[in-house]
């Protein structure tokens, strides 16, 4: 298990060996990091700023990656993860801090207001 945690959390240092070995298959694993990472609230700890970096200049170094669908794959993945992240926020709206909550309380988001 602290395997697979350090593997999540450290993903930009395997790049090059994932995009070698897994060919097409990477851009999905790319997506969905970036995906995840906007698009669900529980999931800010995964590296995808440092992954953007790492498979930008892995791209523009080796050519492994192709760098336009590389950019394509990040655009829609951040764009779609916001609008899911929206959609959560719209959904969950009030209710997420009327229940007895120790994170979110109505006096911390009227004080944020």
């Amino acid at each position: 298990m602290s395997k697979l945690v350090g593997f999540i959390l450290h993903i930009d240092k395997y790049i090059a060996v994932i995009a070698a070995d897994l060919g097409i298959w990477t851009y999905i694993l790319l997506f969905t990091v970036i995906f995840v990472e906007t698009g669900l609230v529980i999931m800010p700890f995964l590296p995808g700023d440092s992954l953007l970096f790492a498979s930008g200049a892995l791209s523009a170094s080796t050519g492994v990656l192709n760098i336009f669908l590389l950019f394509a794959v990040f655009c829609l993945a951040a764009i779609i993860g916001d609008s899911v992240n929206y959609a959560i926020g719209k959904r969950l709206g009030e209710r997420a801090y009327k229940i007895d909550n120790r994170v979110i309380k109505k006096e911390y988001l009227e004080k944020a207001q």
